[in-house]
């Protein structure tokens, strides 16, 4: 009778670690199959994130985004349209009309297209005298404009004069002492703020609707050039740039409706954006022509 029990409990024990055993692998099993799905759900969503971010490469360093706005235009195809640009293998550029006493405006494509550059943007508003920013706008060698504007918080740098700096900046006077900074830059841009330093939007909501371009940086230095055709308000439109896949950190105005104008040529690419205003909407929302314009912020590649 003890011989027997003791066989019937080590078969219970046996039973038992098979038990354990199965319970065991069953775990890993279950464990493995998992993390390989959430893996490649993971993947899956960078690749659809990848599909859905809507840049195309147009060369090194060299980016063009076309994505649908999150909040759709009253009119218009409600398109973003971003250049995104390395600042370490392209050198941004200032051009105005009033370098010269027979200068004159351009269109953003006759700009680039007089001057050898990739893409040029509208650098700021300008005067009733079709030349002066209405704000600082200097050089190394010419001085659009030397009035500093306490209202405007922004100044877009570059061209630096020594290294230990980015090479294009967005400087904010909320965050840091343009005092400072103006001698660390050869070039700078005034004009209003849209992005703050702290990444808020200082806009106030207005009823009036237009076209807009914008010049901003990214949280990894890049430089974006900002056009959006469709007519939103400035307040509306910070916010659906802060909403796409931009990681933008900073960015100011640089004009609005029919002037406001976006031209890249590189390669076989070759694209040109213009802008409208409320009445242009209103009436045929397709421009007639580019509107001549007294500066842009152009870029070309780097020779060094």
């Amino acid at each position: 009778m003890v011989n027997w029990l003791n066989y019937l409990k080590k078969i219970w024990i046996v039973n038992l670690y098979m038990k354990l055993i199965a319970t065991t692998i069953l775990c890993c099993t279950l464990i493995a199959v998992t993390l390989t799905a959430a893996g490649a759900d993971q993947q899956s969503r960078k690749t659809a994130a990848g599909a859905a971010s809507g840049w195309q490469k147009l060369a090194d360093g060299l980016e063009l985004g076309i994505f649908d706005s999150p909040q759709p235009a009253e009119i218009g195809d409600s398109k973003i349209r971003i250049l995104r640009i390395d600042p370490g293998r392209y050198e941004l550029k200032l051009l105005n009309a009033s370098v010269s006493k027979k200068g004159r405006p351009l269109s953003a494509k006759q700009w680039c297209r007089q001057n050898g550059l990739v893409a040029a943007i509208n650098a700021s508003m300008f005067q009733e005298d079709f030349k002066t920013s209405v704000s600082l706008m200097r050089t190394r060698t010419h001085v659009n404009n030397p009035r500093f504007r306490k209202k405007d918080m922004t100044i877009l740098a570059f061209d630096r004069l020594g290294t230990g700096v980015p090479e294009v900046k967005i400087i904010d006077r909320q965050c840091e002492d343009f005092k400072i900074w103006k001698y660390k830059y050869g070039t700078l841009v005034q004009s209003i703020r849209m992005i703050s330093c702290k990444g808020k939007n200082v806009w106030r909501q207005q009823p009036q609707k237009w076209s807009t371009v914008a010049i901003g940086i990214d949280k990894t230095d890049r430089v974006l050039f900002i056009h959006v055709g469709s007519p939103y308000s400035t307040h509306d439109l910070i916010n659906i740039l802060k909403e796409l896949p931009l990681d933008i950190a900073r960015a100011m105005y640089t004009e609005g409706g029919p002037q406001a104008q976006l031209y890249i040529k590189t390669g076989a690419h070759e694209y040109e954006f213009v802008g409208h205003s409320e009445i242009d909407f209103s009436n045929n929302t397709n421009p007639l022509f580019s509107w001549p314009i007294p500066n842009v912020v152009g870029i070309s590649l780097r020779k060094d």
